[in-house]
């Protein structure tokens, strides 16, 4: 394998990595192990909004309490009938739950061979199943499966760009907000560098993110 095709697998993988972490902050409040993993993290502070942005989710978990973060959770996407944050695509490109949008991905889930696991019981538009599915994509690409960049592009811009900036929007306008204001900053910065790389139809390193998560998979599934 040459060095080119190495580095892009890289950042495949690194991508994939980026997307889990969202997905797993987004299914459930986090746990002190994520909290940790998160916290522990290194990243090159050269100035950029990303670098920027991976700094305050750092020093917030640092500070965060998985009582308080518990109850911030539940505040935001759960609530009583419902949370100050609606996690569906659905709610935001239309106004209301399970409608067309949901449909859709369904539909494109059945295209590229994704099946719903039966202990999950959101339906497939919440934006952590929209992050999962980007992720096994992406990791996809980094094994060399050529037809993986396609699906991503395909997959990211109609699902994905469409609303991602309405929910972080309602995140940083809801009362609750604390810590998942930095998961906001974090979306938006990683989202909007992805919608530059698929506008363009091709990969580049030129926005390459600098960040060790070796350990972050397992620290996602434990």
């Amino acid at each position: 394998m040459d060095n080119h095709h190495s580095q892009t697998g890289e950042s495949n993988t690194l991508r994939a990595d980026v997307y889990l972490l969202i997905a797993a902050l987004l299914r459930q409040a986090p746990s002190q192990e994520l909290l940790g993993f998160i916290a522990s993290l290194e990243i090159e502070n050269n100035g950029s909004d990303m670098s920027k942005a991976w700094q305050s989710i750092i020093t917030a978990a640092n500070k965060a309490d998985t009582e308080q973060l518990a109850d911030e959770y539940q505040q935001l996407f759960i609530g009583i009938g419902r949370g100050e944050v609606v996690p569906f695509a659905s709610w935001h490109l239309t106004g209301s739950l399970m409608e067309k949008p949901l449909a859709l991905i369904r539909q494109d889930l059945d295209l590229l061979g994704f099946e719903r696991e039966d202990t999950v019981k959101e339906p497939e538009d919440h934006m952590a199943a929209i992050c999962e599915v980007m992720a096994h994509l992406a990791q996809d690409a980094s094994n060399g499966e050529q037809e993986s960049l396609a699906n991503q592009q395909a997959f990211f811009n109609r699902h994905l760009s469409t609303w991602f900036t309405k929910f972080t929007e309602q995140v940083r306008q809801a009362q609750s907000s604390n810590f998942y204001l930095t998961v906001a900053d974090l979306m938006d910065t990683f989202i909007n560098i992805e919608k530059v790389m698929f506008s363009d139809k091709k990969i580049t390193n030129k926005n390459k993110l600098k960040i060790d998560v070796k350990n972050l998979i397992d620290s996602v599934d434990s």
